[in-house]
Parts: C-alpha cells; sequence; structure tokens
C-alpha cells in the first residue's frame, strides 16, 4: 500500500511542482475524478484490492489537505 504514493508522480508535471496552496484533487492528472472512480473499482478485484484500497486512502488524505488548506474539497480551476 506504500507503493500507491507513487501516484504523486504527477506533481512533477506541475509548475511549479509544489504548491502548499492548491489543491491537488482535480489539478493532477492522476488526481481527477474518473480516477478516483477507477481506483475504488480496485478495491473490488481481489488481485489488486490493496492498491485500491491505497490510492482511496490516498486521494481522501489529499482531500482533506484540500479543505484544511484551502476549504475547498476539490480543485475548481480548469
Amino acid at each position: 500500500m506504500i507503493a500507491t504514493l507513487l501516484v504523486d508522480v504527477d506533481h512533477l508535471l506541475a509548475n511549479p511542482i509544489y504548491d502548499p496552496s492548491r489543491c491537488s484533487i482535480g489539478f493532477h492528472p492522476l488526481h481527477q475524478l474518473w480516477f478516483i472512480v477507477a481506483y475504488m473499482a480496485l478495491c473490488f478485484v481481489p488481485k489488486v484490492r490493496l492498491i485500491g484500497i491505497g490510492l482511496i486512502v490516498h486521494m481522501a488524505l489529499d482531500t482533506i489537505d484540500c479543505q484544511i488548506t484551502s476549504g475547498v474539497w476539490i480543485n475548481q480551476t480548469l
């Protein structure tokens, strides 16, 4: 499940790479809502269930971080 932190490799595509006030949910490619739905689907496939759970936990923590730092649940700037 720790390997699911590799989903943050998409942060390298952002400019700047790290912005403490930016919400990653909805901004970074692997943090899009349709990917999150796919991560949920992984939770129901026995061989990749732990990966799916790890990715959902990661997205939930990122969402909580967005709420705490920015007061939003998802990045709306497109």
